[in-house]
């Protein structure tokens, strides 16, 4: 045992003395670093032999020294400060989790006891009946219908009876088409007379300048989609152009001005309160009602579209649009029925209406988010890029268009107009030439609108060539944005080659000039 106490003293000496050593060593090393007597006495020894030079050189190692440990003892305090900071965060975090634990709990306390409450209510009205969370009365949700409201369950179809409104907005509407008469509509106009006249009345009482083009491609956009976006830069008239399009229709035109904070539907459409028991609904929304009701031909605008995320607010919206089927364009509002609800409704839903279209304007800049090819695919892209000339026109007053005519002039110009089938096979060959080189296809979507798109604009006075042209610009080669451009300028020459090769130089000014400009940018 003895044995054991002499090495076990022997082995923690040796250990602690070790500890001891690099304390007292720091220490001496603080200290041999702070000795100013010491660095004063080494200074008097060797300066005897200083020159003028050496005298500056030593004061200014000297304060080079001081400046340096000024510098570390510094970086050190703000070391321990941040130190302190963040311990004091981590406190104040596990504080924070602590009171939203505490919330939670007091939530669930307040659910229960809610749950507790209307259950006491269904059984009131119930005659006694168990109730419990999600408890069903003649097959709706109590909790979403004013229980004191009810007055009876009409049969097996889930409708209830009730005195509540809660789409007072939508039955405004109803109450103005029950005495609603229909305008007499201007129903020998062309195309071409549309786009004209137009043009004339956004001069003589909107003083607003348009080229014809412009217009041309706005009506082509309409034949072939139901979206429509303007972009440009700023003070081109992508605002103007739909809003004096409704004053020409005389039916304005409903702007939505976006905002940054559009993070789903309810933006657009509004919401059910279930709070109040009322829809909030917005003006986008009246308008696609008051459209089930009359043929007139109904504008939507979506105002700085891209300020916020477009596949957010707009998805449902994008989804409705591509069914085939218009009848299956419907949108769900609310999950259930009440017997005052509006009388286009029908079980909580509401049926898009075809003579509605939607118009967004988009300016690309650091402010807005960049537009995905899933809505350009499904848009019609118009490009407004120089501000329009003046001119003067004569005084033109607006007309009365209907919907069932405009469709009727599309459809006209869908057989009379159709894509020469030469044309046809020189646009198959350029998109088996873009997988080719550059892998990107045309899609069988884009070749559909362009089958829209061209017959309209040749009927509203377009040339044929013109019309292919701005497609392949702004719905095909748009799409080389998202290639590696840098790598690929030799195939964007060959590209111009071939189309002036194909469909003849100097025909397709839209497209080459696009590709040349990607060349330059890349």
């Amino acid at each position: 045992m003895n044995g054991f106490l002499k090495w076990f003293f022997a082995f923690m000496s040796s250990l602690l003395g070790g500890y001891a050593m690099i304390f007292s060593g720091i220490g001496n090393g603080v200290i041999k670093i702070f000795n100013i007597k010491n660095y004063i006495d080494i200074f008097k020894e060797y300066s005897r032999d200083f020159s003028a030079g050496s005298w500056i050189l030593a004061i200014l190692a000297i304060l080079l020294v001081i400046a340096i440990h000024a510098l570390l003892i510094f970086l050190i305090i703000l070391l321990i400060r941040k130190y302190i900071r963040f311990r004091h965060s981590i406190v104040s975090n596990e504080d924070l989790l602590e009171e939203i634990a505490v919330l939670q709990r007091n939530v669930i306390k307040m659910t229960k006891e809610k749950d507790e409450i209307m259950a006491m209510k269904v059984a009131q009205i119930g005659g006694g009946m168990p109730a419990g969370n999600g408890m069903s009365f003649a097959g709706m949700d109590l909790d979403n219908a004013d229980a004191e409201n009810i007055q009876q369950a009409a049969g097996d179809d889930g409708v209830l009876i009730t005195s509540e409104r809660r789409f007072s907005k939508l039955f405004e509407v109803d109450m103005f088409y029950k005495t609603y008469t229909p305008p007499e509509y201007d129903n020998d106009l062309t195309l071409s007379d549309i786009c004209d006249r137009f043009r004339l009345f956004a001069c003589s009482r909107m003083h607003l300048f348009y080229e014809v083009k412009t217009i041309r491609l706005f009506m082509a956009g309409m034949a072939s989609t139901k979206l429509i976006i303007l972009q440009g830069i700023s003070g081109t008239g992508k605002t103007s152009l739909p809003y004096s399009f409704g004053k020409f229709l005389q039916h304005d035109t409903t702007i939505a001005s976006v905002q940054p904070s559009w993070r789903d539907r309810t933006e657009l459409f509004g919401y059910f309160n279930e709070f109040t028991k009322n829809f909030n609904e917005t003006e986008v929304l009246r308008r696609i009602y008051d459209s089930s009701y009359n043929d007139d031909v109904n504008l939507i605008l979506l105002d700085e579209m891209n300020i916020a995320r477009i596949e957010y607010y707009f998805a449902e919206m994008l989804s409705i649009l591509e069914m085939p089927n218009p009848s299956e364009w419907e949108l769900d509002l609310v999950p259930n029925v009440w017997s005052s609800d509006p009388t286009n409704l029908d079980h909580g839903k509401l049926r898009i209406p075809q003579n509605i279209w939607y118009i967004g304007t988009a300016n690309n800049d650091d402010s807005t988010y960049a537009i995905s090819d899933k809505v350009y695919d499904r848009a019609q892209p118009i490009n407004l890029d120089a501000k329009g000339i003046a001119f003067d026109a004569p005084d033109t007053p607006p007309i009365n268009l209907s919907f069932q005519h405009l469709d009727s002039l599309f459809n006209e110009a869908f057989e009379k107009y159709p894509i020469s089938q030469e044309n046809m096979k020189k646009i198959q060959q350029l998109d088996l030439w873009v997988i080719d080189k550059l892998r990107v296809a045309f899609g069988n979507r884009i070749i559909k609108q362009m089958g829209l798109f061209v017959p309209v604009y040749v009927a509203c006075g377009g040339d044929e060539l013109d019309g292919i042209d701005y497609v392949l610009a702004t719905k095909i080669f748009r799409k080389f944005e998202s290639l590696n451009l840098a790598m690929l300028r030799d195939e964007l020459k060959e590209l111009v080659v071939y189309i002036n090769k194909s469909f003849g130089k100097g025909k397709m000014q839209e497209s080459i000039a696009y590709l040349e400009r990607l060349q330059k940018l890349f």
